[in-house]
């Protein structure tokens, strides 16, 4: 995936795949990735030293799958009887989540997750490739039953459809240049570096709320700011995890860097997740829904799913 389509309608969260984890609490003792939230009063720095010392970045660690589901919190299972089919529409060109495959059909981690959806509830399923500005409308006009195109949950579209559980979201993240790795990033440690971000993004406005010490550097758009770390002008970027580990992994960023330190997922700035939209009401395929997701995680058919088409985590 390019994924970062953050300038599309509604999908704030994803960049803000432009929402694949709520506010740190959401994740906190969940099974899967851990989220990083910066310390907001930065411990003091050891005797005899002017500043806290980064850590050594370690070995690589194994690919994060995160977790969105409490095992503690099992939904029970709903009454299905009403249900014979669901019309999931989806978007058509948002690679690696939603696009047209080879044989002409819809293809894509959406896709995949919405059929293994309706394996589980044991219904008939479709699937509609629509633009994403016609899926909300599509919707409400009873041409489809679900949304399942990464769709980022916000006020704004809870006044029009109700959403299930998110099953993903957009972390932010710092990359650096390979030789540069830090395996946590706190604002001390940026203290003086030269930080870029996409001017007027969430990743800007939580930079300068959250690392004040840092420099920070805007850009245009995206093929600035990583041109920026690749020629050595910034020491790290910040923004939409999920497209910059496609870059990461991809030709464009010709192997020069990586990951540095945890994801960050408050939702103040990051929004709220993504989740599957049902029209307003429909409650008994909301709750058939978040209990085939909890199924379908539960089975590991997610992390299978998650790892088919993220060879590197964005967590």
């Amino acid at each position: 995936m390019a994924p970062s389509q953050q300038a599309k309608s509604f999908k704030s969260v994803r960049g803000l795949l432009a929402g694949l984890a709520a506010g740190l609490c959401l994740l906190a003792g969940l099974p899967g990735a851990q989220a990083q939230a910066p310390a907001k009063q930065p411990p003091a720095a050891p005797q005899g030293t002017s500043q806290a010392t980064p850590p050594v970045a370690p070995q690589a660690a194994p690919q994060a799958v995160p977790g969105f589901w409490d095992p503690r919190r099992r939904p029970e299972r709903p009454d299905l009887s009403r249900l014979t089919v669901i019309r999931f529409l989806t978007e058509t060109d948002y690679p690696p989540f939603n696009y047209t495959g080879a044989d002409g059909n819809p293809a894509g981690f959406n896709v995949d997750l919405a059929r293994a959806l309706c394996e589980e509830i044991k219904v008939t399923c479709t699937v509609q490739m629509r633009r994403f500005e016609t899926l909300v409308d599509a919707l409400t006009s009873n041409r489809g039953d679900a949304i399942i195109a990464s769709m980022a949950v916000s006020p704004q579209l809870r006044a029009r459809v109700d959403f299930t559980d998110p099953y993903y979201r957009v972390p932010a993240r710092f990359v650096s240049r390979k030789d540069a790795v830090m395996p946590e990033i706190r604002p001390e440690y940026l203290e003086g570096k030269k930080v870029g971000a996409i001017a007027g993004s969430a990743h800007e406005a939580y930079l300068k709320a959250m690392f004040t010490d840092a420099e920070l550097h805007p850009y245009p758009n995206d093929d600035a700011m990583r041109a920026a770390l690749r020629k050595g002008e910034v020491d790290f970027i910040f923004g939409d995890a999920i497209s910059l580990a496609f870059w990461i992994n991809g030709t464009d960023s010709g192997d020069c860097c990586a990951f540095s330190g945890g994801p960050f997922v408050e939702s103040r700035f990051f929004g709220e997740g993504i989740g599957i939209a049902v029209r307003k009401g429909n409650d008994v395929l909301r709750q058939a829904l978040n209990w085939a997701l909890f199924r379908v995680w539960e089975k590991g058919r997610y992390t299978d799913l998650w790892l088919r088409y993220f060879s590197v985590s964005p967590f």
